[in-house]
């Protein structure tokens, strides 16, 4: 289907990006380490680059994990059951967990844009960033896990009715 493709495209382009930050994170930790002990002169902005970065790989990387069915599952009752049985049930429970994502994105969106507008520091260290990229990264991660739901509701609504077989790209959730 074209709108699953559009959006697991967009979810691993977004996955990508998250991995990648990986490096950022390691070279910031890695200067923090050596000006600590071998300047003697820490850095006061290491701490919050860490936490950030590593939520961002975090909320970039949580649709593509469902993509590709890495989140963790319990699998006593899915291994007993047949494709489309598993396709009801991850049907079940996606209906539950979309209302509450779709809730969190709003939630999210109104946070994010409320510390852009008023200008919001983090106020844990000396450098005392601006705290909006971080809550707008929370948002993308977010809206992009809603949109991979969807996309994973519609691949199991083409296995129920027949159009799929189980076994194509992650579906685990």
């Amino acid at each position: 289907m074209r709108v699953i493709n559009l959006i697991e495209s967009v979810t691993r382009r977004a996955g990508w990006c998250g991995a990648v930050l990986i490096f950022p994170l390691i070279g910031a930790l890695v200067y923090e380490v050596f000006s600590r002990y071998a300047l003697g002169r820490p850095t006061m902005w290491a701490f919050e680059i860490s936490y950030m970065v590593m939520g961002a790989i975090f909320m970039l990387g949580m649709a593509d994990a469902l993509r590709v069915g890495q989140h963790v599952t319990v699998d006593i009752l899915s291994l007993q059951l047949g494709d489309r049985s598993n396709a009801f049930v991850r049907l079940a429970g996606y209906a539950l967990l979309l209302p509450v994502l779709g809730w969190l994105v709003w939630e999210l969106s109104k946070y994010a844009l409320a510390a852009f507008e008023s200008n919001e520091r983090s106020g844990r260290s000396a450098w005392n960033p601006v705290i909006w990229p971080v809550f707008t990264v929370w948002f993308v991660g977010f809206l992009l896990l809603v949109l991979q739901v969807v996309a994973e509701v519609l691949k199991s609504l083409a296995i129920i009715l027949g159009r799929s077989s189980g076994g194509e790209g992650g579906g685990k959730g």
